[in-house]
């Protein structure tokens, strides 16, 4: 169990630090951003001295340590704590990206601490993913298959045809693209998004699915896709190295071959 060498009276600071825990050596400053809409009128900053001898490396360890020793009210997602399931994705000192694999190492300092910005807070740091996940869902993320195979036996694909998956399959939904999008934040009920539309190029490119033309026509819309003014952002953030801007730039490359037809 991760245990916190404090002064007696140091427990919880808000917005001020204690005169005993400036002369205690060794102790990191964590600042975490705290709203309850249920209770506050307003958010603010809960200040949490810890001793990082006595964590886990990464910011998970942290704020799990100051749940569980500290201050049993502070809220946050998590879930596997090996990045893959996106759960804890929050903004640490500017960035997004997911506290599970941020080593504590790696800031000097204090830390700041605040949930994905540009959503709706539900309580401190966890945030309302509902429109994206609604967004998401509008693509249909599903396979479409050309048809049953001959044999009667599953959709193959071709070790080439796989590799071209790479760098989209990866993405585990976590949102940190989407809410670093200036785009996304100023339209983000009509643009799609870094993050579904990166889904939507992994459904593009895969050569099992019969449906590109009927999926190309679907995001062929001024603000769907077009929003989308390459700051890279989304690139910059993704702590899984991907790069969403390179799949929106080959979706709008790729509207050239749609169909006009309108028969």
């Amino acid at each position: 169990m991760v245990q916190f060498r404090l002064p007696k009276d140091s427990q919880v600071l808000k917005g001020i630090q204690h005169p005993a825990i400036i002369q205690k050596k060794g102790l990191r400053q964590i600042d975490i951003y705290r709203y309850d809409p249920d209770q506050d009128s307003n958010p603010r900053l809960d200040r949490y001295q810890v001793d990082p001898e006595t964590l886990g490396p990464m910011v998970l360890d942290v704020l799990l340590g100051i749940k569980d020793q500290i201050d049993s009210t502070l809220t946050l997602r998590r879930s596997c704590r090996e990045g893959v399931c996106g759960s804890c994705a929050m903004n640490i000192n500017g960035q997004n990206t997911l506290a599970c694999t941020e080593p504590l190492a790696q800031h000097s300092g204090s830390i700041k601490i605040y949930p994905l910005p540009h959503l709706p807070v539900i309580k401190d740091l966890v945030t309302d993913l509902s429109q994206i996940y609604r967004q998401y869902a509008s693509i249909e993320p599903w396979l479409k298959p050309k048809g049953i195979p001959d044999d009667g036996l599953e959709q193959r694909q071709m070790h080439d045809d796989r590799r071209q998956l790479e760098g989209l399959v990866e993405c585990i939904l976590c949102a940190c693209c989407s809410t670093s999008c200036p785009s996304y934040w100023w339209n983000g009920d009509q643009y799609l998004g870094p993050l579904v539309l990166l889904q939507a190029e992994r459904w593009l490119k895969d050569t099992r699915d019969g449906a590109t033309q009927e999926r190309l026509k679907a995001l062929d819309d001024t603000f769907k896709l077009y929003r989308c003014h390459t700051i890279m952002n989304c690139t910059n953030t993704c702590p899984k190295g991907l790069n969403p801007a390179k799949a929106i730039a080959h979706i709008k490359s790729a509207m050239v071959t749609i169909d006009k037809d309108p028969r």
